[in-house]
């Protein structure tokens, strides 16, 4: 295979687009999308964004949210030595 002709082929099989080619080329990223799953998107060699297909995303959904009850649950449980203090009351004068 020749040298350009390979560095076709691996364009046509990335998934990872820099931001500028992306915005060039952005309905190739969404049929890349479409055929070959998520495509994310580069700033400065660093992911940014991902662009999912519609049914991928639906797929995936949201994190469910934990209720109050499940948030106050899941607390790690630490346990305390309460005691009370053994000493008086101290006095107090009520007018």
């Amino acid at each position: 295979m020749k040298p350009s002709l390979a560095k076709s082929k691996a364009k046509e099989l990335r998934n990872t687009w820099q931001l500028q080619e992306a915005k060039n080329q952005f309905s190739r990223v969404v049929d890349r999308a479409l055929v070959a799953g998520a495509q994310t998107i580069t700033r400065h060699g660093k992911a940014v964004a991902v662009v999912l297909s519609q049914e991928e995303y639906l797929q995936r959904g949201r994190p469910r949210k934990k209720s109050f009850a499940e948030m106050l649950l899941s607390i790690p449980k630490v346990e305390l030595n309460l005691e009370r203090d053994k000493q008086p009351v101290r006095p107090v004068e009520f007018e």
